[in-house]
């Protein structure tokens, strides 16, 4: 809350490429708990809310804390190496590692039913899929002051890092996470083509 009126405060802990390329490693962490204003930092801690229930009580604390923080640190580092020519490219918010909960949650229970539009029901695993598509146009039109790049990353560390910390999914929820894991494998192979398309 402090970033919200104190620049001086919020520039001194936000993400920056050019600062974190330099010797600002800490703003890696340090940009997940700053936010632009109330409702920016609202809408995430709803979607925490709505998900992070998921993910703490199948999973636990300590993989639930585990999750939060790496995809929050994925969500970065895909953003630091999609931008990493953009010097004075920044953000600040908790979206990758918000985003690491959303996609672990759907990869846990793959056929929870979510809201479209608060009235059309979906499986979770579509949303999953359609929420990176956006991003990845997102990312690719720049729609909106909003870090897509992070949101893809950290959906990225939240996939990953729940199949190691719950390796039986690979088994129990395998079509599933087949399915969930084509968008991010064809992100890693061809997310560097974006920009010259």
């Amino acid at each position: 809350m402090k970033g919200f009126d104190d620049n001086s405060f919020l520039n001194k802990y936000k993400f920056q490429v050019g600062r974190v390329l330099g010797n600002e490693k800490i703003r890696m962490l340090t940009s997940g708990f700053l936010h632009v204003d109330w409702m920016h930092l609202g809408f995430n801690m709803y979607a925490l809310y709505v998900f992070g229930g998921f993910v703490a009580t199948n999973s636990g604390i300590t993989s639930f804390l585990i999750i939060y923080f790496g995809s929050l640190i994925a969500g970065n580092l895909y953003t630091l190496q999609y931008h990493k020519y953009e010097h004075y490219y920044s953000a600040v918010g908790a979206s990758g590692a918000v985003s690491g909960i959303v996609y672990s949650s759907i990869l846990v229970f793959p056929d929870m039913q979510l809201l479209l539009f608060f009235a059309i029901p979906i499986p979770g695993y579509i949303f999953g899929v359609g929420y990176l598509l956006y991003s990845i146009y997102g990312m690719k039109k720049q729609v909106g002051n909003i870090g897509h790049a992070a949101h893809l990353g950290g959906a990225m560390g939240g996939f990953i890092l729940t199949l190691i910390l719950k390796p039986e999914l690979f088994f129990t929820n395998t079509v599933f996470v087949i399915f969930l894991a084509i968008p991010i494998i064809l992100l890693l192979l061809f997310g560097d083509k974006l920009k010259s398309l």
